[in-house]
């Protein structure tokens, strides 16, 4: 070999080793990036979990009425490992879930409607001006009266609750298409069907899922509410059972999980939207 292409070899593997440290040195950048967005962001959840841990152990508060956040977690860790917290987070999320599903399924669909027939709106217009405007927490105590107090009355004020979020926003969607859209869709020679789902439905849907992520907190905050009354399983009642028996670490629990759970909700509704409406420039 002669020197020429050993220089030439230790030039190639010279290169390719600042090449591997340069990949190397921007993938800890990134990796630093996402770490310090996270942390900022979190800095005052942060903050306030480690305010909630020592204000009780420093004296602060009664330990009695607010527990450590340590306790509060081990709490969860016992009912974990004794399974109660799987019956519990399985019956609220069946609940809510169906109910939600239903909602979706029922009003969607109807709120377009509305949004694109003037006849439909015109004539649903009184009964949802009405409707709209009565508490779902209001109608509990009827919803029980009428359908008792088995898993039918805990769905149904779910779907309740969750219709009008569907509802007022997807006719608000509908009816804040642009209409240069339709113009030039209609100029194009498109069918109404054509329309409906090219144009319509697609510039609609953002405001749609706005009005989903509302629907899914809705669902989550009646449900827990209705459980609170003739429950025998569920976050609702695990957390009035730890209040009515003094076990306050696993009540601050049952908080913690309804948060999580709609945290976790609004999450996979958020990347669904993104998967839905991939034609939206990037915020």
């Amino acid at each position: 070999m002669s020197n020429l292409e050993l220089a030439e070899r230790q030039l190639q593997a010279r290169t390719f080793g600042f090449r591997k440290a340069l990949t190397r040195s921007k993938r800890w950048a990134a990796s630093w990036r996402w770490m310090s967005g996270v942390l900022g962001r979190s800095a005052l959840l942060l903050a306030l979990l480690v305010l909630w841990e020592a204000a009780p152990r420093l004296g602060l508060v009664d330990v009695a009425f607010l527990p450590p956040f340590s306790e509060v977690l081990r709490a969860g860790w016992e009912l974990a490992v004794t399974g109660q917290l799987y019956d519990h987070v399985e019956a609220s999320l069946l609940r809510a879930i169906s109910g939600f599903a239903i909602a979706v399924i029922t009003f969607v669909p109807l709120g377009l409607a509305i949004g694109w027939y003037s006849g439909v709106a015109h004539a649903l217009r009184q009964i949802i001006e009405v409707m709209r405007n009565t508490a779902p927490l209001a109608l509990l105590p009827v919803f029980i009266l009428l359908l008792g107090i088995g898993e039918v009355s805990k769905v149904a004020i779910v779907i309740y609750s969750c219709a009008w979020p569907l509802l007022l926003n997807t006719i608000a969607a509908v009816k804040q298409v642009d209409p240069l859209l339709i113009k030039s869709a209609r100029t194009m020679g498109a069918t109404p069907t054509q329309l409906f789902a090219k144009v319509i439905l697609p510039a609609a849907l953002p405001t749609i899922f706005v009005g989903v992520r509302l629907a899914s907190a809705a669902a989550m905050l009646v449900l827990i509410a209705s459980e609170l009354v003739g429950a025998k399983a569920g976050l609702g009642y695990l957390i009035v059972y730890g209040q009515y028996n003094f076990l306050i670490p696993q009540m601050y629990f049952g908080v913690l999980s309804i948060t999580a759970i709609g945290l976790l909700a609004n999450t996979a509704l958020e990347t669904l939207e993104r998967r839905f409406t991939r034609w939206r420039p990037a915020s």
